[in-house]
């Protein structure tokens, strides 16, 4: 679940990834929002449903955050974390 604090890094956790996001990263670029809709949905919360596609769907579209406020880990090893600022 969330940590405590607006800049804490918040975690959504589903069978298969954890979705990580930083949201003093952000520099909303909705390609989260625009590539996967069911589970990046700004209108809802948490806005984030990690259930909501395959794994698979969700690494490709966090892939192409470009602030790098969304990572991921996987349960067969993938990451995808911030590089140090």
């Amino acid at each position: 679940m969330a940590h405590e604090g607006s800049d804490a890094i918040r975690e959504y956790t589903a069978p298969g990834i954890t979705i990580t996001w930083e949201p003093g990263r952000c520099r909303h670029a909705a390609e989260c929002v625009r590539g996967l809709p069911p589970v990046f949905d700004r209108d809802r919360r948490p806005w984030i449903d990690p259930a909501a596609a395959s794994v698979d769907a969700i690494v490709e579209v966090i892939d192409r955050c470009p602030s790098y406020a969304l990572g991921y880990r996987t349960d067969d090893g993938r990451a995808r974390t911030a590089p140090p600022e």
